[in-house]
């Protein structure tokens, strides 16, 4: 395995890495040499290949590394790695401090620096063996921040004078608002790694750290670069051929000149021309007002008011106010009103006016540009001393939607209700499933009870509702005649357009009655549903022994848990009899049932108690179970041991049953087993059969949903499906769809659907409220139980251990003795942490002894006879 490293150095990124090591000793320095190998070098010939791999480019592979001096984590003369991984054995360090180590570095052109980068955006692992150290994923956070910058084009032409004299044209990213808050964050979260290269002549002393200024620099050299590239490439046939001269040539202005040179790869600009010095100052005068914003302690801030309330708790036609105020960029809580500004009192004033900082000029520069954006500041501005303006309900609405964006992106701040969201209001008419049914029909006896379909039909009426509450109508005639995008209704403010209220309206004088099956009913409830005419959906309201239920399937009321059946043959542990009500719960409601209990917890006599509950029952339908060839026979002996009231059937081999004479023989056993490689063979005999479940034991076999097997397990018709799986999701979640396809089709909807809902958003992204929406959707139908559970643990029998001694042969005890010896001579010669890494290899050493001395010897002789553990 390899660590790939990016430091920055000398305006380039060089790039290193650390390889393992088996058995690191500590080096002792001396005055000539006082800066040693790093002993985790990854080395010139790694570095070069990765590099060249990565970018395609062979002209990397002639490309010569450099030695340079790197301050690395050090313990005593002991250099640690960055990872634990790079050692075999690692150990603890104390006293940890920055020392010198050479390193092999490569430096890249920038655009090749940039390429490799980008090609590692938010990746840990690289390739194959190949892993991002923290500053690599730092660099190409940094590399990803500054694209941005350039794809909003969020930059602005420069004249920058180098301090070694002479000016150069550049593009300079422009940093506000959201940009300036991360490039802070940036900044922030900079590893110290990023900067531990310096180059022989300076390695006396470790690096200054001085991440913004590095990190700021590293992120301006990649805009400048990006943004004269993009303008190169798009634009160039459309300027005049005197802007893409070649170098010396002459140019009719020094403004051309510098417009050349924003465009072209010869950046530089003679320092001898004093027009230069008045171009200067008529980019810094053009630039001032963004400057002015970019460099402040304080940003313009609007701050919307909403209107104050009557004793009834309603706004009325009172006005909307807009508030200035200068927002501190260091604690953006900090709002100081613009009427402070204009009359400060003494504290106010000394916070205002530091460091040349004039906050009355400052305030009415920038109410001056955003009035670009809010045409209603500027008729505010004809006032001495402005402080804000008002708003009707309509303009209120309008400065939410619309200027509210533009103001940030602008670098200006920005103060909402709490009740606003970036989607509009956080109250929202919605509406609400209402399902009626009496109680279920009465069990006449145990051998009828009764039976349940997902297809069963119901009948359900919607309801406009406000936060979950229903909506009488005269409310919604009180919304209607309002006419306004901002609505006051229940002491919340709601947004509420023309055609939405037209929509409820309608809605509501309907009787909207509706009819779905009782898996749409349960679709609605765990949140897999949408809301007619596209109101959001505010889940379900169920009474009678639907409520009843749904309430039990997501567990706020607890099912029936059943006594075992008369006839199985042995002791269910608490959580297994708990397995197995939920069996029989899923059973009569018919839905399809996930048993992902760990290995070793017992899920095939849970399922054998639920047949045989059947089978008692009176319910004389067969159960086809499918299992891996080789549980066949383990099926038929729990079946036997723990089940033998039940026939049973293993439909296997050569010589087994098809057509008619299988299907006749079916009909008097009560398990039939078979396994996966016959599944999609005899798939069609299978098909005739009324079976009264099917169960998958290793379910995880149809994860791939376009296999014959798993497009076999699904056609076979059946009253219950039930999964049995230690390991319900192997690959991704998209194992999920097919399981659940099997157990309850057309749940999860289609696969494309699956796909673009749940498994890009979770794989992709890691989409941590897609994650719980699919917890929730899927929760009641796995039952998952973990041997490390502590309600489990209390369930299963104590922990049984037992000791097995075996005796050293001769070879291997001489072989321990003659290592001792060897230990003891040279533990006299050592100290410190050189004592203490010996003796950590000698008992590794020992142990492979103590295992097989061709272990410790590394030889490939015969094994027999030669070790007591191994015998």
């Amino acid at each position: 395995m390899i660590i790939l490293h990016a430091a920055y150095h000398n305006k380039q990124i060089h790039f290193w890495g650390e390889k393992p090591v088996d058995d690191l000793e500590a080096p002792l320095p001396n005055k000539k040499n006082p800066t040693l190998p790093y002993p985790f070098d990854a080395g010139e010939e790694t570095i070069r290949e990765i590099l060249a791999d990565t970018l395609f480019d062979r002209s990397i592979r002639k490309k010569q590394a450099g030695k340079m001096v790197a301050w690395l984590p050090t313990s005593g003369n002991v250099a640690i790695a960055s990872s634990p991984l790079l050692s075999k054995n690692p150990v603890a360090h104390r006293n940890v401090e920055l020392r010198p180590w050479e390193i092999t570095t490569m430096a890249l052109p920038l655009e090749s620096t940039i390429g490799f980068l980008a090609a590692f955006v938010d990746k840990e692992l690289l390739s194959s063996g190949i892993m991002a150290g923290p500053d690599l994923s730092f660099w190409t956070k940094a590399t990803r921040f500054a694209g941005a910058l350039v794809a909003r084009q969020e930059y602005l032409p420069a004249l920058m004078h180098h301090k070694e004299g002479g000016y150069k044209a550049s593009w300079e990213p422009i940093f506000l608002g959201a940009d300036l808050d991360y490039l802070n964050e940036i900044i922030e979260g900079m590893p110290h790694a990023c900067a531990c290269v310096l180059t022989p002549p300076a390695a006396s002393e470790p690096p200054l750290l001085t991440s913004g200024e590095m990190a700021k620099g590293f992120i301006v050299s990649i805009v400048d670069y990006l943004a004269r590239y993009s303008i190169f490439t798009q634009q160039q046939s459309s300027w005049p051929e005197s802007f893409l001269s070649k170098p010396g040539t002459e140019f009719d202005s020094i403004h051309d000149h510098w417009l050349n040179a924003l465009v072209t790869e010869e950046p530089e600009l003679p320092d001898t021309d004093e027009e230069l010095k008045t171009l200067d100052e008529q980019v810094t005068n053009w630039r001032k007002p963004i400057s002015l914003s970019a460099t402040t302690p304080f940003r313009l801030c609007l701050s919307i008011e909403e209107p104050k309330t009557g004793e009834d708790g309603v706004a009325g036609d009172a006005p909307w106010f807009v508030k200035y105020c200068l927002q501190s960029l260091a604690n953006q809580e900090v709002l100081i009103p613009a009427d402070h500004v204009w009359k400060p009192n003494a504290e106010e004033a000394n916070v205002l006016n530091t460091n040349g900082f004039v906050a009355k000029e400052f305030l009415l520069s920038s109410l001056g540009m955003a009035s670009t954006i809010c045409p209603r500041i500027e008729d505010s501005l004809k006032q001495d001393a402005p402080v804000g303006y008002e708003l009707d309900t309509n303009g209120a609405y309008e400065f939410l939607t619309e200027r509210v964006w533009a103001l940030e992106q602008a670098g200006f701040g920005t103060n909402t209700p709490g009740w606003w969201t970036p989607k509009g209001t956080r109250h929202r008419l919605g509406t609400l499933a209402n399902v009626k049914a009496g109680k279920a029909p009465a069990e006449a006896s145990k051998a009828k009870r009764t039976r349940f379909s997902l297809d069963q039909v119901l009948e359900f009426d919607w309801k406009v509702t406000l936060d979950g509450t229903p909506v009488t109508k005269a409310e919604l005639n009180d919304l209607a005649k309002s006419k306004v995008p901002l609505v006051q209704m229940r002491g919340h403010w709601i947004q509420l357009g023309e055609k939405e209220i037209e929509r409820a309206m309608d809605l509501a004088n309907k009787k909207s009655q509706a009819q779905g099956s009782l898996k749409d009913i349960v679709q609605m409830a765990l949140g897999s549903a949408k809301s007619p005419d596209g109101f959001r959906f505010d889940g379900i309201r169920a009474s009678g022994w639907i409520n009843e239920f749904l309430k039990e399937l997501q567990g706020e009321t607890n099912f029936e848990e059943l006594e075992p059946p008369e006839g199985l043959k042995g002791e269910l542990r608490p959580y297994q009899n708990r397995g197995y009500s939920w069996l029989a719960f899923l059973k009569k409601w018919g839905l399809g049932a996930c048993l992902a209990d760990d290995m070793g917890l017992g899920k095939t006599i849970q399922a054998l108690a639920q047949i045989q509950n059947e089978w008692e029952d009176g319910n004389r339908k067969p159960y086809l179970i499918i299992c891996p060839t080789s549980l066949t026979g383990n099926w038929q002996k729990e079946a036997t041991r723990f089940t033998p009231d039940l026939p049973v059937l293993v439909h296997h081999g050569v010589n087994r049953n098809k057509g008619a004479a299988f299907k006749k023989e079916a009909e008097k056993y009560a398990l039939i087993i078979s396994s996966y490689a016959l599944l999609h063979r005899d798939v069609e005999i299978l098909k005739t059969i009324e079976w009264a479940g099917v169960i998958l034991d290793e379910a995880q076999n149809i994860k791939n949903p376009k296999t014959k097997q798993a497009r076999s397990a699904r056609s076979i018709k059946a009253d219950y499906r039930v999964a049995l799986t230690g390991t319900p999701i192997e690959n991704n979640v998209g194992d999920l769809w097919s399981i659940m396809e099997f157990l309850n089709p057309g749940f999860l909807g289609t696969q494309a659907d699956f796909k673009r809902n749940f498994l890009l958003p979770i794989q992709a992204n890691r989409d941590g409220s897609t994650i719980e929406k699919l917890k929730q959707l899927t929760g009641p139908f796995i039952l998952r139980r973990l041997k490390s559970d502590k309600t489990i643990i209390k369930d299963l029998p104590g922990k049984m251990e037992m000791k097995v001694y075996c005796n050293l042969t001769k070879e291997q005890a001489a072989l321990y003795q003659a290592l001792v010896q060897d230990v003891e001579s040279a533990l006299d010669a050592t100290d410190g942490i050189q004592r203490k890494g010996l003796v950590l290899a000698t008992l590794t050493k020992l142990k492979q002894i103590c295992n097989h001395p061709g272990q410790y010897l590394g030889e490939k002789k015969p094994l027999e006879d030669r070790s007591g553990k191994l015998a």
